[in-house]
């Protein structure tokens, strides 16, 4: 019997850094799956480089439950790993180590390493395994894999997303946007100041425009308490600009997210940054009509998870695990819930693992946490068996 631990040591030993393909470990799932009389279809991106998998066990009727994880992971560079981060490593000390292990592989191995018992079970109703690529850049691969069962497959009725969340039912999440605004301003010689605009002081006004607009929705009570950051939150990440000291900048740049609350409405949030911007922008031209402040989204904004319409989901999941009274909760990273509700269908989050540790160097998963992993997929199936 091929155990999760073995299919972890199997999936960890594919470099699925998401700039790289997925291919090679969507082939070993699939060959797995077909192994067992499973079969599967991909939904690729436009180049073919990388590839979702969907596939099926049980019969084609509505109700089913959909397991959806990602196979993608974040890099490893820079980061002092004590161990080889693609090799899943055992130091005797209750944890498994490797790049992927809690984020989220574990789920994925906990899922795989059920399927024979799943086969052996006659299921009453499907269970579906949603292999994603790029969650780790924005959540790319999962759109055209939900519209796919959505169109070909029977209604499912609860999806279980599973990041890692020690076990804990997760009910909302946060959405997230990610912007570049590039400012274009007029270079002058610094001892001229007067003569130019530099784009890293208008870039200046723009940052602390956006810390200030996060405090405006702390204080007009935006608020919801079951994120540990109860307010939707703006960070600036990255800035680049200017050529040298003594030249009044002509260009900066800097990324930027929005992750906001369920309750809260991204493009209410980003109208306040832009009406700001503009009004800048307008007073400055009348300096240098060249002047510009320009924003961009740089992927589709990942839609937040509510806390509603999830009975079905939130009932299967409690009782599948071990104590199915623990409280629910909420998170403030971004996952493929808010996809899947999107769509119309019960979702919560919930799986093996700390997201303490994710994207850690020497990330680790707890070998009772990939146990309590395997109970709960057990659980699931005799649960769609009845």
């Amino acid at each position: 019997m091929t155990t999760s631990r073995d299919l972890l040591a199997s999936l960890i030993g594919f470099d699925t850094v998401s700039r790289h393909s997925n291919l090679e470990l969507i082939d070993f799932v699939e060959r797995y799956l077909a192994s067992h009389r499973v079969p599967a279809q991909r939904i690729t991106n436009v180049d073919g480089s990388k590839s979702n998998l969907l596939a099926r066990i049980g019969p084609a009727v509505e109700g089913g439950v959909v397991l959806s994880g990602h196979t993608d992971v974040v890099p490893v560079d820079g980061q002092p790993w004590n161990s080889d981060p693609f090799t899943l490593t055992d130091k005797q000390d209750g944890r498994l180590y490797g790049r992927g292990s809690c984020d989220m592989k574990g789920f994925l191995a906990c899922a795989l390493a059920q399927v024979p018992a799943w086969q052996a079970l006659d299921l009453a109703r499907p269970i579906y395994l949603a292999f994603s690529f790029d969650e780790e850049i924005g959540c790319l691969g999962a759109p055209a894999m939900i519209e796919r069962l959505m169109a070909d497959e029977p209604l499912p009725g609860a999806v279980i997303i599973g990041e890692p969340t020690s076990m804990q039912p997760i009910v909302a999440q946060k959405g997230i946007t990610t912007l570049r605004t590039t400012v274009t301003g007029k270079e002058s010689h610094s001892s001229q100041i007067n003569q130019g605009v530099s784009a890293i002081h208008v870039a200046a006004k723009l940052v602390t425009k956006i810390e200030a607009i996060m405090q405006e929705l702390v204080d007009e009570g935006a608020l919801e308490h079951v994120f540990n950051v109860q307010h939707s939150s703006l960070h600036v990440g990255l800035i680049e600009g200017g050529t040298a000291i003594n030249i009044m900048a002509r260009h900066c740049q800097f990324d930027w997210e929005i992750r906001h609350l369920p309750s809260d409405d991204f493009e209410a949030v980003s109208t306040r940054f832009e009406r700001y911007a503009k009004a800048l922008e307008a007073e400055l031209q009348k300096r240098a009509p060249e002047i510009s402040i320009v924003t961009e989204q740089l992927v589709d904004t990942v839609p937040a998870l509510a806390d509603r319409d999830n009975a079905p989901a939130l009932d299967l999941c409690r009782a599948c695990l071990d104590d199915p009274d623990i409280d629910t909760g909420g998170v403030a990273y971004a996952t493929e819930g808010g996809q899947f509700q999107r769509a119309g269908l019960a979702t919560v989050v919930c799986g093996p693992g700390s997201i303490e540790q994710a994207h850690q160097p020497d990330e680790y998963i707890e070998i009772h946490q990939l146990e309590a992993g395997d109970r709960f997929m057990q659980r699931l199936g005799e649960r769609m068996a009845r």
